[in-house]
C-alpha cells in the first residue's frame, strides 16, 4: 500500500503528544511490513522541510496555526494523487475536511473530540474556532470510514451523528521491550508520579491541591512531575502557593531510561485530565509495575481496569482523589495487589497488534472501494 498521512505534527514538533506518538508506532510498522509512507505535518522553527523519519517521508508545510489550509492547497497540488491508495486524516483538534477535496478512499483517526472541553484549554476565540470545526465533522466525514482508539471516542463519535457502522476501535499499545513489564524496588518514601504534558485541560493541579491534602496523613509524601507544557508556569505558581516547593519536583521532558526510572520508583501514578482518548501513560506506568488512580473521564477509563491495574475516582474531586492516594499509599497489600494487576493489564496491549489490525482495516477499506 502507498498511504499518505495528514497529522498537524511528528513526534519531533515541540508540542508532540499521544496522537503523535500513536501515530508514529503504527505507521513505522506499516512501513517494516513493506508499505510506503508520507506524512504531511506542519513545519516549526528549525525543523528540516522533508526527511526520512521512523522509514516514513516527512513533509512539513505551514505552521502550527495554519497547516489546516496548508494541508488542503498541498494535496490539490499533487500530480500523483492517485498513485496512492488511501488518504489517512488524522484528526487532531481542527479536522482537514479532506474527504471534501479527495477523489481516493480517506480514513479518518480520532483519539478524542474536545467538544467544550476546548474551553479549558484556549480562549474562547481559538476555542470557538476549534468547536465550530468539531461541528463539521458529521457532515463531512459521514461516509469516512473513522479508527478510534477506544469505546469512550466511539460513543462521543455516535452521540456526534457519525454512523456506528463507519466507526472501528483499535486501542493504542505499548511496546513491552521498553519497559520492565515487572514491579521493581519503589522509592524509600511514599511516592507519586504525574506523566504527561502539562497542559491546562489535563487538570494537574488537581494531584497538586491533592498532596496538599495527602501531605495531613503522609507528611513526607512527594511528587514528581514528568513532562512539560505551557502550563507549567501556573503549576509552579500553584505549588509555591501552597507550600509544597519542598514535596514537589518538576523534572520537564526526561528521556525513555529516566521516564522507566521514575515511573518504576513511584507507588503510585495519578492522571487527572477531564478528557483523553485513551491514556497511554497510564498503560505506561502500568508497564513499570506502578497502578494508577485515574480520572473518570472519557477515554482514561477504557485504559484502568478499575480495581485491577488501578482506580478510577470522579474527575474534579480532589478530596476523593487525595484519600484514594493515602489508600494506595498505606495499604500494601492493596498497593501489591494493584501493581502485579498493572503487569497482566499492561501485557494485554501491543503497538504490533494495532498495528496489524490498522493494515486490515486499510486493506479492506481499499479493497471495497476497488469493487465499487
Amino acid at each position: 500500500m502507498r498511504l499518505v498521512v495528514f497529522n498537524w505534527q511528528d513526534r519531533t514538533h515541540p508540542q508532540a503528544g499521544g496522537a503523535e506518538t500513536h501515530l508514529h508506532e503504527i505507521f513505522s510498522r506499516l512501513v517494516r511490513r513493506g508499505h510506503e509512507v508520507t506524512l504531511v505535518v506542519c513545519h516549526y522553527p528549525g525543523a528540516k522541510r522533508t526527511e526520512m523519519l521512523d522509514g516514513m517521508k516527512v513533509v512539513r508545510i505551514g505552521s502550527r496555526n495554519t497547516f489546516n489550509f496548508a494541508a488542503l492547497i498541498w494535496w490539490l497540488r499533487q500530480r500523483q494523487r492517485g498513485s496512492y491508495d488511501v488518504v489517512i486524516d488524522d484528526i487532531n483538534k481542527i479536522p482537514l475536511m479532506l474527504p471534501l477535496v479527495s477523489s481516493i478512499p480517506v480514513i479518518g483517526i480520532i483519539h478524542h473530540l474536545f467538544g467544550k472541553s476546548i474551553f479549558a484549554e484556549a480562549g474562547p476565540i481559538a476555542g470557538g474556532y476549534v468547536w465550530l470545526a468539531e461541528r463539521l465533522i458529521p457532515t463531512v466525514y459521514r461516509r469516512t470510514t473513522m479508527m478510534v482508539v477506544s469505546e469512550s471516542t466511539k460513543g462521543e463519535c455516535i452521540a456526534e451523528g457519525l454512523p456506528a457502522l463507519n466507526l472501528r476501535v483499535i486501542p493504542n499499545g505499548i511496546d513491552s521491550e521498553s519497559f520492565p513489564m515487572t514491579v521493581s524496588e519503589k522509592s524509600s518514601i511514599p511516592m507519586i508520579a504525574y506523566f504527561g504534558r502539562l497542559k491546562r485541560y489535563k487538570s494537574v493541579d488537581h494531584v497538586i491541591r491533592a498532596l496538599k491534602i495527602v501531605r495531613t496523613s503522609i507528611p513526607d509524601a512527594h511528587l514528581n512531575i514528568i513532562g512539560r507544557g505551557d502550563d507549567e508556569s501556573r503549576l509552579r505558581e500553584t505549588v509555591t502557593a501552597l507550600r509544597l516547593d519542598d514535596a514537589v519536583t518538576f523534572h520537564g521532558y526526561v528521556n525513555d531510561d529516566a521516564k522507566v526510572r521514575l515511573l518504576s520508583a513511584a507507588h503510585v501514578a495519578v492522571n487527572t485530565s477531564q478528557k483523553e482518548g485513551w491514556g497511554i501513560t497510564n498503560i505506561e506506568a502500568n508497564a513499570c509495575g506502578t497502578p494508577v488512580i485515574s480520572a473518570n473521564s472519557p477515554g482514561l477509563r477504557d485504559s484502568v481496569n478499575n480495581e485491577v491495574s488501578g482506580l478510577l475516582y470522579p474527575y474534579g474531586n480532589i478530596e476523593v482523589l487525595a484519600s484514594e492516594i493515602v489508600r494506595v499509599l498505606k495499604d500494601s497489600e492493596l498497593r501489591d495487589r494493584l501493581s502485579h494487576g498493572a503487569i497482566e493489564w499492561a501485557r494485554s496491549f501491543s503497538w504490533d497488534a494495532s498495528a496489524l489490525a490498522t493494515e486490515s482495516l486499510f486493506q479492506e477499506v481499499i479493497s471495497d472501494n476497488s469493487g465499487s
